[in-house]
């Protein structure tokens, strides 16, 4: 069944927002007058995303925002970018920095979801709307997009268990979960253990600090070490940067046949290890349609629009109830998808997966 089946609420949600901005007068070809009620105001969204250790913040989610954010004011809008590195500090000097220079609206990706919370307060005092991006920050937040994290869970753990098969009573997981830092990490394993518990044998269960790769890989040592090397029949991964750590682990205590690895973000280095046979599964998560939510969201808000009767979802943080949210769906991503998925939306061509170390495995399964 092709995975992208079911995306129609979300894109019903994302056409709302396009339609409203357009009936405000950003796609129809009106010059705009400048002002705020205009789509092609000269609107300053600041972006603040949480760090680099994940390829998709600088090579899919800036670029896709920069650009629709110019679209929808008419090449008027301009997007002011800052990374946190991973660092909770620097990230709330960021955003303190974006309020001084008063910027029209804040789109946060939080490093950490509660440290951020005073530079949402400090935002809202200022008169400045603050899009949660990807992850849900604490504080009085506007609006929220993001991918359905419980459901991406979800997905990792059937992909998991179909992948044991009758190993799942027979052997242990190890479950490499996210940061504490991170609300996602709570959400995808919450969805990974809807589906997995009961079914399958927790051996050990680590909540990985700053989602490091190099945490992942010392993580799945001890694993190894407290377990035996011989009794884990599976992982499940939250992401491919830890992905790529357990399987170096793996390999290095001499783990022959791999067991089956979950990831998520489609990473190319995750792509290519699914395409080598070393990684079971990914979680593809279409970042244009999350990263143009937000974009919608944050002209929208700059106009000073009412975005709440245009989206019929809503979420709620531990300080924030109800706020108005896109929230999108993940696509499993095995050897068998890669062509339907990641190429067909034109994130990575053959070319770029099939380099020279997989170039049999790549014809194997029809990519070359």
């Amino acid at each position: 069944m092709n995975a992208y089946l079911g995306r129609a609420p979300v894109a019903l949600a994302v056409t709302a927002l396009a339609v409203t901005l357009t009936a405000c007068g950003g796609s129809d070809g009106s010059d705009g007058s400048g002002d705020k009620g205009d789509s092609g105001a000269a609107v300053r969204i600041g972006l603040l995303l949480p760090e680099n250790e994940t390829a998709r913040y600088e090579k899919f989610d800036k670029p896709l925002m920069e650009k629709k954010v110019a679209l929808l004011t008419l090449g008027k809008g301009k997007v002011l970018y800052a990374n946190a590195g991973g660092d909770a500090a620097r990230q709330s000097a960021q955003a303190d920095a974006m309020i001084k220079d008063k910027v029209d609206v804040l789109v946060i990706d939080a490093v950490d979801s509660k440290a951020i919370a005073g530079a949402v307060t400090k935002a809202k005092d200022a008169g400045i709307a603050v899009v949660a991006y990807d992850r849900l920050a604490e504080g009085p937040i506007d609006a929220y997009t993001s991918f359905d994290n419980e459901d991406v869970g979800r997905v990792q753990g059937k992909a998991l268990l179909d992948a044991l098969g009758d190993k799942a009573r027979t052997g242990k997981i190890v479950m490499m979960n996210g940061a504490v830092t991170d609300p996602n990490a709570a959400s995808f394993k919450s969805g990974a253990r809807s589906v997995l518990d009961g079914k399958v044998n927790v051996g050990k269960e680590y909540d990985t600090v700053e989602w490091k790769p190099e945490n992942a890989t010392a993580n799945m040592a001890a694993a190894l070490s407290a377990l035996g090397k011989d009794k884990v029949v599976g992982v499940y991964s939250a992401n491919d940067g830890m992905a790529g750590g357990i399987i170096a682990a793996l390999k290095a205590a001499g783990v022959s046949p791999l067991p089956p690895v979950t990831g998520q973000d489609a990473e190319l280095a995750g792509v290519r290890r699914i395409v080598a046979g070393e990684q079971f599964m990914t979680v593809y998560k279409p970042y244009a349609r999350e990263a143009e939510a937000a974009a919608e969201l944050a002209v929208l808000l700059a106009q000073g629009e009412k975005i709440d009767g245009i989206i019929n979802q809503v979420v709620s943080s531990p300080t924030t109830k109800r706020v108005p949210a896109v929230l999108i769906p993940g696509v499993p991503v095995t050897r068998e998808d890669i062509r339907t998925t990641v190429i067909l939306d034109g994130v990575y061509t053959p070319e770029e997966i099939c380099n020279d170390a997989i170039k049999a495995a790549c014809q194997e399964i029809g990519l070359k």
